[in-house]
């Protein structure tokens, strides 16, 4: 997380979280989804505006990690902006000597891959160290989620689906025995791998029951 975005934080700690504004689909792209966009559906069925601007991008990709439930977030400044998720929190790049890459540009190891029922393949994997999280993404990693054993780090791995664009490298990975997909199927990967899909539908769930008589 860029510097002056905790000094934003910590200057002006109770801003309101966003929810619904902002989307990841399945290839890594983000969405910017104003309020017509949102009553209209949604996401990914309705999208919003493509966003294209590179520094825009770079900036939300250095501000892109979990809160304690799960739930990814871009912090824009002092704002928490709550990511609505088409498959998974990460985009996978496969490489030619198959090392993975996530759409943030954060190299990684895997050490898991999944199959759902629809073919997707997804990677469980350790990111490259040398980022600090914040408070909220360190309750994540220490809270409990239905995995395997957690590396030497002690965090869980992060979960994300192969870019499209990749599957045939991927496929040749699994051919080669470095992976071995186990299968899964898409609706029990979000509790396994310590995700939310829609921040925006658990935060009304949560607003509706505390309002509800």
């Amino acid at each position: 997380m860029d510097d002056i975005v905790k000094q934003a934080m910590a200057k002006w700690p109770q801003v309101p979280a966003c929810y619904g504004w902002l989307g990841l689909d399945a290839r890594g792209r983000w969405y910017l989804r104003d309020e017509a966009t949102q009553a209209a559906g949604p996401f990914p069925q309705s999208r919003g505006a493509l966003i294209t601007h590179e520094k825009l991008i770079a900036f939300i990709h250095r501000n892109y990690e979990p809160d304690e439930a799960g739930q990814w977030f871009f912090q824009n400044g002092p704002q928490r902006v709550f990511v609505e998720l088409e498959s998974a929190p990460l985009v996978w790049r496969v490489e030619d000597d198959f090392s993975v890459v996530a759409h943030t540009g954060r190299s990684a190891t895997v050490r898991e891959c999944v199959l759902d029922e629809s073919g997707r393949l997804y990677l469980a994997c350790d990111l490259e160290t040398g980022q600090t999280l914040s408070a909220d993404s360190e309750k994540w990693a220490a809270a409990p989620h239905s995995q395997p054993a957690l590396p030497k780090s002690g965090r869980p791995p992060s979960f994300g689906i192969v870019h499209s664009l990749d599957i045939l490298q991927a496929a040749q990975a699994v051919e080669l025995g470095l992976w071995t997909p186990q299968e899964l199927r898409q609706a029990e990967l979000p509790a396994r791998y310590g995700y939310v899909l829609s921040p925006l539908a658990r935060h009304l769930g949560q607003t509706q029951a505390c309002t509800t008589p």
